[in-house]
């Protein structure tokens, strides 16, 4: 899941002060889950900018914003709102928000959010949500031999030939409310019987991997 959270509404409205009407296109998965997109949001959104001067021309929650197909899709059912528009608000990841923009590449767009990072659902309740970063989607995953732990994400200094010795109390020397993940890799190998994992060397990694941008086709 991609983790977002919404800008400050006086920055959302700086960026398009000069707008009048407005178009705002949701997210029915990250967007939703985060609360910074789905149909809540929207309809908050288009309260604040009714309340500001601005008429709100139409409004649609894709699922998701980040699908190409799903935005053409949307372009044809409401081209008359989109195009009679000043601009749009994307209140989306940054994905969603460029996606948007690539097929609708006349229209002016905005995004509402900030993209944070690609994370885990830990706690949702009624008065908030709570998400936790565990993968850096860096294209060489360790988990196979870190007791499907992520050393390159949940260590602050990303290392993954062990521990750097500064930790106390089990804690990381850089956030004492932190555990220091690779005590957790080596609690998880000892459980499973495979603390030899914790000697192999691995090499440094091959940030080609992550190079970007990137593309992929799938046969």
């Amino acid at each position: 899941m991609i983790i977002t959270r919404q800008k400050p509404i006086d920055e959302i409205l700086e960026t398009i002060k000069h707008k009048k009407k407005i178009f705002l296109i949701g997210c029915q998965l990250c967007a939703t889950t985060c609360r910074t997109g789905g149909e809540k949001e929207i309809k908050a959104m288009e309260k604040v900018l009714s309340d500001k001067g601005k008429k709100v021309t139409g409004c649609a929650v894709l699922d998701p914003a980040c699908n190409l197909l799903e935005i053409k899709r949307l372009y044809r059912r409401k081209k008359k709102e989109i195009n009679s528009s000043d601009a749009l608000l994307g209140m989306s990841c940054g994905g969603g928000t460029q996606a948007v923009c690539e097929i609708i590449a006349d229209a002016s767009i905005f995004p509402t959010n900030d993209t944070l990072f690609q994370g885990e659902i830990k706690k949702i309740t009624l008065k908030e949500a709570e998400f936790e970063q565990k993968c850096s989607l860096c294209g060489e995953c360790t988990l196979s031999v870190t007791g499907a732990i992520c050393p390159v994400t949940r260590c602050p200094k990303s290392l993954i030939n062990g521990p750097c010795g500064g930790a106390k109390n089990g804690k990381c020397e850089t956030d004492k409310d932190r555990d220091c993940v690779w005590i957790a890799i080596y609690e998880r190998l000892k459980k499973n019987n495979k603390l030899e994992d914790m000697k192999k060397i691995r090499m440094p990694r091959d940030h080609e991997k992550n190079k970007a941008p990137r593309s992929l086709t799938i046969e």
